[in-house]
């Protein structure tokens, strides 16, 4: 099938199977090797992607259904050299190890403080449930989550803000 997927800003038209999975496109496809293909049955979060600015598990999407959409991964997250604010604060609150889990941390807290400009203790746990860290435990990461809040408020314009948003 030709699917037309944008991805990290750039729109492909590319040929794949109907059951193709998403995590496996943009692997094999696109050489995005951030998404990692663990569990493979949306348990880990490994796999996680933002599809419209909204987190998901690209091991439970068929890439067709990211037809038309926007799909974006860690890899176009840095401008000019510039890790995004998230980034920044897992790497200045030790929130990573080993660095196998921490694209999909990244992408859950990006679509976590999108929603939810400063998130309580309980927000925070609950947005990343969805996400096994096997190395560092969860509490850097939670103070990453916090770090990343008071600062990417200047850096992400109200106006990108998911319609409905109540912030």
């Amino acid at each position: 099938m030709r699917t037309s997927i944008s991805v990290n800003g750039i729109t492909s038209v590319v040929d794949i199977g109907s059951r193709d999975l998403l995590t496996d496109v943009l692997r094999d496809e696109f050489g995005l090797t951030s998404v990692h293909a663990a569990c493979e049955q949306g348990v880990c979060g490994s796999c996680t992607v933002l599809l419209d600015g909204t987190a998901v598990r690209s091991c439970l999407l068929f890439a067709v259904q990211a037809d038309g959409h926007e799909v974006t991964t860690v890899e176009g997250l840095a401008s000019a050299g510039q890790l995004h604010p998230v980034q920044e604060a897992l790497a200045a609150n030790h929130g990573v190890q080993c660095g196998y889990c921490t694209p999909g941390m990244v992408l859950s807290i990006i679509d976590l403080l999108r929603r939810t400009r400063q998130p309580d203790a309980t927000q925070i746990d609950e947005a990343m449930a969805g996400n096994i860290c096997r190395c560092t435990g969860y509490v850097n990461i939670a103070d990453a989550v916090q770090a990343a809040a008071a600062t990417w408020q200047e850096a992400e314009p109200a106006s990108a803000l998911p319609e409905g948003d109540q912030r």
